[in-house]
């Protein structure tokens, strides 16, 4: 049995997830934890993109093998465009001092049915949910955070 497929809405989504595979001071050289820059994040042609606007909550996920999680949240600055390499999104972020591992997110029951965590390949935007967003903003508001990103919310 063939097994249905369902697209986003606007009202599923509390998060945008978009990934990178450099760390973040490969990304923004000279990125401090607690700073925010503006980047502009290449993402692939879907109809994910008519479903991202500016203010909507996203975040940084590294992938691969070293520190793969979330290292920065923040906002879209705008819907996505086009640059030289195609679809591009830019967001307002700020580095997190230190990132939610992917592994405390597998671990807990509200995160580990995520499609980043799921489909570790899988697309680019991801997302999460309202209750997975805010197993990670849990995580960001326990820690302590001198930085001011206690408080962070979109």
């Amino acid at each position: 049995m063939a097994r249905r497929v369902t697209r986003l809405t606007t009202d599923d989504v509390a998060c945008w997830v978009l990934k990178t595979n450099r760390p973040p001071a490969e990304v923004a050289p000279g990125w401090r934890p607690g700073t925010e820059q503006e980047l502009t994040r290449c993402v692939r042609p879907s109809y994910r993109l008519d479903l991202m606007d500016a203010g909507q909550a996203c975040l940084l996920w590294l992938s691969g093998r070293d520190r793969p999680g979330v290292h920065a949240l923040g906002t879209l600055s705008g819907p996505p465009g086009a640059d030289a390499s195609g679809p591009a999104v830019a967001a307002r972020l700020t580095l997190l001092t230190e990132p939610v591992d992917r592994a405390e997110l597998l671990a807990d029951p509200a995160a580990r049915d995520a499609e980043v965590l799921r489909m570790a390949a899988g697309s680019n935007p991801s997302w999460l949910s309202r209750r997975q967003f805010d197993a990670v903003l849990a995580r960001v508001q326990s820690r302590d955070r001198p930085d001011g990103l206690g408080a962070w919310t979109p």
